[in-house]
């Protein structure tokens, strides 16, 4: 049985400005696709221009925060935010959706698209690569603020959350931070090094992300103020991911079929 670092969630404390380390999370996130995305405009023939990268950086960050926080507003605890509106704004608290995130960076894609007359395929599947980078800074962020964390285990490597109770629990921050950070991050850019059909990488991002956060939420806790939606083991990650895993299953055979019909 292993203890959780017991870490300030403020990493830096100037006066009455408090930065906490979720918020240093993102901004690494942030900084990491920067350089990755930057990188990859600069190869030849990348159709990118490194310059255009901030400008597209910038309607992202948009997508997540605003879709993030909103996203979980609206999937897991529209109840208590309608009685708390004014918390909604609490971002340094915690409490982002990844999938409600997703949707906000879609539309920020489309509208960058629109605004560069690039298909949103194009600019999406420029984009997947360097989403993990985000996703595992994120889940460290969540591991520090001893949020999130999994099932009571028995495991040897459970661990006891000073929020969690007594018991050991599955680190389930650490899992997804593996998987959704780095095995996702390799699938993607090993992929990624031989020309692919347009779509299929956005599609390969979708089953694979899907995938991996599916199987961690049978180990990770649910919402206290969801609990398991059905069967005693479905939780609202599971419902929410399953239209990803299924639409980027057909969006990869879309774009295999479109490219072999050419």
């Amino acid at each position: 049985m292993l203890t959780a670092p017991n870490i300030d969630p403020v990493a830096i404390s100037l006066g009455p400005l408090k930065i906490h380390w979720y918020g240093l999370m993102y901004l690494v996130g942030f900084v990491g696709g920067w350089w990755l995305a930057t990188r990859q405009a600069k190869r030849p023939g990348s159709g990118w221009k490194p310059e255009e990268v901030s400008d597209l950086l910038f309607y992202v960050i948009l997508g997540v925060i605003v879709g993030g926080r909103l996203g979980y507003v609206l999937f897991y605890n529209l109840p208590y935010y309608l009685d708390h509106p004014f918390e909604i704004f609490y971002l340094w608290t915690g409490g982002m959706s990844f999938h409600g995130g997703l949707i906000g960076v879609i539309l920020a894609m489309w509208y960058f698209g629109r605004k560069t007359q690039r298909a949103f395929f194009t600019v999406a599947d420029f984009v997947a690569p360097v989403v993990p980078i985000g996703l595992g800074a994120g889940r460290i962020g969540n591991f520090i603020n001893q949020e999130l964390w999994g099932s009571v285990t028995t495991v040897p490597w459970g661990m006891v959350f000073k929020t969690g109770g007594p018991l050991p629990r599955h680190p389930s921050q650490l899992y997804e931070f593996t998987l959704e950070g780095v095995v996702l991050f390799l699938i993607l850019w090993l992929y990624g090094r031989k020309p692919r059909p347009t779509a299929a990488m956005s599609g390969l991002f979708l089953v694979c992300y899907g995938v991996f956060r599916f199987l961690v939420e049978f180990v990770r806790e649910p919402d206290a103020q969801l609990g398991y939606l059905a069967f005693g083991w479905v939780t609202m990650g599971q419902v929410l991911s399953l239209p990803m895993i299924l639409f980027g299953g057909w969006l990869m055979w879309w774009a295999y079929k479109k490219t072999a019909a050419t």
